[in-house]
């Protein structure tokens, strides 16, 4: 048996079992996956994969544990080659980070300003997605870290770990009647047009759920995953808008005005998500304390060592 093989039926099983697929994420052709996941089924002594016909449908149940001993011979193939890369060029490599909008936006930019001052040699590449992508691309290592709201916490194979704490804000043109009110109400907010975000992006779930308690349908005129769409919809007068209080800045934003709306929609946590197992070169555990300073990494080891999904500080 050897790696090759492995990575083919890992492969297999995230191209959801097309084998066709597989072979083009790996460069290689189609029978030469199938070829060698049969010699290593040969090889076992049992099938690892259940088929119909020429095709692979699901795992059996001794090709669910083969999968998993795979994943972690891999794993620790791509530590050696991080631990080597690391002691060699502790200053420079790629650095990858799997974010959303709002975050590559409002809440990297100081960060990352800080961190390529110390480490100009490190190449940073940030992708964005939505929460379930920046899952996918942490778990397949396409990512080394992911930075999100929702999507992180709870994942298999993933440690959460608290970045920082922060709540939505209320913002409005200038002028609108709401402004005139001492305390916003839900029941007074749902007297207009709201523009929010998309169901799977900044806390939109709590927006949802603070409605709902209070048995109030709100008009939701206008959804987007981009807080300055939501802004410039607001400006234009279509709506109130809910954003992510990091997204408001007076300077930036002049013709608006913002309103803290912690009291109506709670406190939301951006996680920072891990890979369990990975091996996180120094310049990434600088990265991490830059962003979150409770997170030392005396911190991030200890929670990397525990079995914890998900890791409260």
């Amino acid at each position: 048996m050897n790696l090759h093989q492995f990575r083919f039926v890992r492969e297999a099983v995230r191209q959801n079992f097309n084998l066709t697929s597989a072979a083009k994420a790996l460069f290689t052709s189609q029978p030469g996956v199938s070829k060698a996941i049969i010699e290593l089924e040969d090889e076992l002594g049992v099938e690892i994969f259940r088929r119909h016909g020429k095709r692979i449908r699901s795992l059996t149940e001794p090709g669910k544990r083969i999968l998993a001993s795979i994943e972690r011979i891999l794993n620790e193939m791509e530590t050696l080659k991080r631990v080597g890369d690391d002691f060699a060029n502790q200053d420079q490599g790629n650095f990858v980070i799997a974010t959303t909008h709002t975050q590559a936006r409002y809440a990297l930019p100081k960060v990352l300003g800080e961190f390529t001052k110390r480490f100009p040699k490190v190449r940073v590449s940030i992708q964005q997605g939505n929460p379930m992508e920046i899952a996918e691309m942490l778990q397949y290592d396409r990512a080394d870290i992911a930075i999100a709201t929702e999507g992180i916490a709870n994942k298999p194979g993933i440690l959460a770990l608290p970045g920082y704490q922060w709540q939505h804000a209320i913002v409005l043109p200038i002028g609108h009647p709401l402004l005139n009110q001492t305390n916003i109400t839900l029941e007074s907010l749902a007297k207009f047009p709201l523009i929010t975000y998309a169901k799977a992006f900044s806390g939109r779930a709590k927006i949802d759920a603070a409605f709902a308690q209070r048995g109030l349908v709100p008009d939701i005129l206008l959804e987007a995953i981009d807080a300055d769409v939501i802004k410039t919809y607001v400006e234009n007068g279509m709506g109130v808008g809910i954003v992510a209080g990091v997204a408001y800045d007076a300077d930036r934003d002049k013709q608006l005005k913002a309103i803290p709306a912690g009291q109506l929609f709670g406190s939301n946590i951006t996680h920072l998500g891990i890979k369990q197992g990975a091996y996180l070169r120094s310049f990434i555990f600088t990265f991490i304390e830059l962003f979150s300073p409770t997170l030392t990494k005396k911190i991030v080891e200890q929670a990397m060592s525990s079995d914890a999904i998900d890791y409260q500080i």
